[in-house]
């Protein structure tokens, strides 16, 4: 079964387009230079379109990540307050 859909090729061909006729802007309104770039702007596209893509990689890292790191600070806070 494939991974992605045409949807997610159209929108991924459409930014790479875009990015080679200098068009194509990031977050920040940057004009994009990069491949990868261009191809991971197309992806999000693709998916807020509501594409068949698959989740970022990142996305289940970094939620975790962000608990571990709050449950420490607050964990060092309560230690420092009973000495």
């Amino acid at each position: 079964m494939a991974k992605y859909g045409r949807a997610a090729s159209k929108s991924v061909e459409s930014a790479v387009r875009r990015t080679k006729k200098g068009t194509l802007k990031s977050g920040s309104g940057r004009k994009v230079r990069s491949r990868k770039q261009a191809i991971a702007i197309g992806l999000s596209e693709a998916r807020a379109k509501g594409a068949k893509v698959p989740p970022r990689k990142g996305s289940r890292k970094s939620t975790r990540t962000t608990s571990r790191k709050t449950t420490r600070k607050t964990s060092r806070k309560t230690a420092s307050k009973k000495r």
